[in-house]
């Protein structure tokens, strides 16, 4: 899967179909029956839409408010679940790595290894996971532009690894808020690597006095609108069947049975904003 997906990687921002890509499941690994049944649900509907499809699942969550918050069902247990989606669904896979001895681990078993955005400055992480090989998505920091990733996608390439991905999650607004300062996916889609839009991601409410994370999930649709229309390449969108028992980020995901009607309306956006010459490119075949 990885070779397909890194030769693919150009052409994530032209597929056949003219459409977004779209990186999509739990927040964590709460299991395997769960993972198999989100994974198998997106797919049929990417497929059908013809969007191409990256399943999105930590492994483990190191960034909780609280020391009771829940952070996995154990490393190699939920990597294994990760490796059984990728191979069973048939589709690429990504997972968040913490420190730069995690790197290799993780890529033992997914094919995209994703930094997150309080460690996108991390230089050891960040050649860590360039020299795995593997397809390294590295999400902005809440305190960054994006001009300044330019730093931190050079740092995973001069290790010599091409394959980047560079995702918004939104800038940080007072002390419990964000904001999605659009300009950034433009700015960041120059450098000439695929952009990705964290919708919901950039929906939390950090910070909160109950030290959990609130959110607005309701903004979902127009945040997936507003970067579509401005040109991103692939959506971000953690889904769960019932978001209020999620283990974990809960109060910003998607429900999953309202994913196929968003992603039909988020289609026509693209058609009304592709270039016409875009139906005429090469294609992802991952």
């Amino acid at each position: 899967m990885l070779t397909s997906l890194a030769q693919a990687l150009p052409h994530f921002r032209n597929t056949n179909s003219g459409q977004f890509f779209l990186m999509a499941g739990p927040c964590v690994i709460e299991g395997e029956d769960m993972a198999l049944r989100i994974a198998e649900r997106v797919k049929h509907i990417t497929d059908k839409l013809q969007i191409p499809y990256i399943f999105k699942g930590s492994y483990r969550k190191a960034n909780r408010s609280r020391l009771d918050s829940f952070t996995g069902i154990g490393d190699e247990t939920a990597l294994r679940i990760l490796q059984k989606v990728g191979r069973e669904i048939g589709v690429p896979t990504v997972t968040d790595i913490h420190e730069s001895d995690e790197a290799a681990l993780a890529a033992e078993y997914v094919d995209v290894l994703q930094i997150p955005a309080f460690l996108c400055r991390q230089t050891d992480l960040l050649v860590a996971a360039a020299k795995t090989g593997k397809v390294v998505n590295i999400k902005k920091g809440q305190f960054l532009n994006g001009e300044a990733m330019r730093w931190a996608m050079d740092k995973v390439q001069s290790a010599g690894n091409p394959h980047v991905i560079l995702t918004d999650r939104g800038n940080s607004f007072g002390y419990s808020d964000l904001v999605v300062d659009f300009r950034n996916l433009p700015t960041m889609r120059d450098f000439g690597v695929p952009v990705v839009m964290d919708v919901t991601h950039s929906l939390q409410q950090p910070n909160q006095a109950s030290g959990v994370t609130g959110g607005q999930p309701d903004l979902i649709e127009t945040i997936a609108k507003a970067a579509i229309a401005v040109g991103a390449d692939g959506l971000f969108i953690e889904t769960h069947p019932t978001p209020a028992t999620a283990l974990s980020d809960g109060a910003n995901m998607l429900p999953l049975d309202q994913l196929e009607g968003l992603l039909q309306r988020l289609t026509r956006v693209r058609e009304a904003v592709r270039p016409s010459g875009d139906l005429h490119r090469h294609g992802l075949d991952a």
